[in-house]
């Protein structure tokens, strides 16, 4: 099935939904981030229909160690500096990677990934402490609609209630 052909108008009103979802679940019931990151994989990844893998990697002692994730069996440790998620760090910005075959450096922990979206996630300091990693099996799978709404729902993570 190709995802790709999802127009813009549905898929935001698929994350404006799946948003007031989250929020409502988060907001009734914890103030755990961990639970919160949870909550929002778990969501996002059995309504999405095109999320073939779904996490969070967090920074941890220099090393990038994934952290609550649905789907195929994940790398433990991404090689520092290496890799989209990497990228995202570094950059400080969301990364979308339409053909992951054609980014340097990419790490491959299923091959059947296609494309990717990182997302920066910070903590209260406002510093990076990880990331959100979503990889799709179809190529150009992800986009700007994409990126905003998964940026949102990462803001949810740290109620500030």
């Amino acid at each position: 099935m190709n995802y790709t052909n999802m127009n813009s108008e549905k898929k935001q009103k698929r994350y404006q939904r799946l948003y007031t979802q989250i929020k409502v679940l988060i907001d009734k019931s914890s103030n755990n981030s961990l639970s919160n990151m949870s909550t929002i994989i778990a969501v996002l990844h059995h309504k999405m229909d095109y999320f073939f893998w779904t996490g969070f990697y967090f920074l941890q002692d220099g090393k990038l160690q994934v952290g609550p994730y649905q789907g195929s069996l994940a790398c433990i440790d991404l090689e520092k500096n290496k890799g989209v998620c990497w990228a995202a760090i570094n950059q400080g910005s969301t990364l979308v990677v339409p053909d992951v075959d054609k980014f340097p450096g990419h790490i491959a922990c299923d091959s059947r990934s296609a494309s990717e979206i990182v997302v920066p996630i910070k903590g209260s300091d406002n510093q990076i402490i990880g990331v959100m990693d979503v990889d799709s099996v179809e190529p150009d799978s992800f986009d700007e609609v994409d990126a905003h709404w998964l940026e949102n729902i990462i803001g949810l993570i740290y109620p500030t209630n």
